[in-house]
């Protein structure tokens, strides 16, 4: 538990049918070296057991729950912040499991570190349990020596900030249900907030079970992107890499620029590669087939991503123009379906 002279810390989440992931959570809360003061969680409208397992863990945690039919994830978010009375704010998700000194790690710089503090980022890595869940993290999670802490905008798995920063106006945008920490990142850091990375604050997650559920998640990152008019460049170079320089590897016969297309497309993977040999003792043949599926479900993502960017972009052009910098004007309810 934090010290009477500590200042208070609020754990808020979201949840929506997460009755299959809801306990480990809770029990991982429990097992904390530092404890929340309290846990607000809103619900979005669970029609699962969500609500019968937070009523039974209410007598284990200082847990309070709302009950906010509709909302999404930001909106749910803000709505958690808006009735938490801590002075900092940790943000986590409900599909995820705390390792035990997760809490402390994540809210320390913020309590004994430099008043000049006011974000501190967490990690997340895989919780992975079938041959298909390791191709798929090794694909789409970076280990922690890949991250540059200057740069990292953190996922709201693992995330704190002071609750001044939300009582000035900087919010989740509640126009956004995929992408919206990584608008709230940037609000932050335009409106001068100083960030830190917490390497040793990590939370651990599934990764998605099936191609089809992957799809959808990369589909709907994309078009999050798409609205938010965040990574532009990217999404173009990828664009680019598929319709124009794969086809070339069939269409020109030149030999050399053959294998510079392969030499692009090992550069492309080394990655991904390079995290399946760090993460696991494989057989060759194990190692050969986690390769092939990893290959394939990078292609994959690329194609839920092009296909979602556009969808994103479309509706930011028919709600305020494909110019308007969402990241550093307050929310309209003229910019929400």
């Amino acid at each position: 538990m934090t010290g009477s002279d500590s200042p208070n810390i609020s754990l808020v989440l979201t949840v929506l049918n997460e009755g299959e992931n809801l306990s480990r959570l809770l029990d991982s809360i429990t097992r904390q070296t530092r404890w929340p003061d309290e846990v607000v969680i809103v619900d979005g409208g669970s029609t699962d057991d969500s609500a019968e397992i937070l009523e039974r863990w209410s007598g284990d945690l200082p847990l309070r729950v709302i009950h906010a039919l509709g909302a999404n994830i930001s909106a749910g978010r803000n709505i958690a912040i808006r009735h938490s009375e801590g002075d900092i704010i940790a943000v986590t998700d409900a599909g995820v499991t705390l390792d035990s000194t997760w809490l402390e790690h994540l809210t320390d710089p913020l309590i004994d570190g430099e008043e000049a503090i006011d974000a501190v980022g967490g990690f997340f890595v895989p919780d992975a349990q079938t041959t298909f869940e390791h191709a798929l993290a090794a694909t789409t999670l970076p280990d922690v020596e890949e991250i540059s802490p200057g740069a990292f905008l953190p996922s709201s798995r693992s995330f704190a900030f002071r609750r001044s920063w939300f009582e000035a106006g900087v919010r989740y945008p509640e126009w956004l249900d995929y992408c919206e920490d990584l608008v709230l990142d940037l609000r932050l850091k335009r409106a001068g907030a100083r960030f830190i990375f917490a390497p040793d604050a990590t939370v651990r997650f599934r990764p998605r079970k099936s191609a089809l559920a992957f799809w959808r998640q990369y589909y709907l990152y994309a078009r999050g992107d798409g609205r938010a008019g965040l990574f532009m460049t990217r999404h173009l170079a990828r664009y680019l890499t598929y319709v124009l320089l794969a086809p070339s590897f069939v269409l020109v016969r030149s030999p050399a620029w053959r294998a510079i297309v392969v030499l692009g497309a090992i550069v492309y993977m080394r990655r991904p590669i390079r995290r399946l040999r760090a993460r696991g003792q494989w057989h060759l043949s194990e190692f050969i087939g986690l390769t092939m599926r990893t290959v394939m479900l990078r292609a994959l993502g690329d194609v839920a991503k092009m296909a979602g960017y556009p969808v994103g972009l479309w509706w930011r052009f028919r709600t305020h123009g494909i110019r308007q910098d969402w990241t550093s004007i307050p929310d309209s309810p003229d910019g929400r379906d």
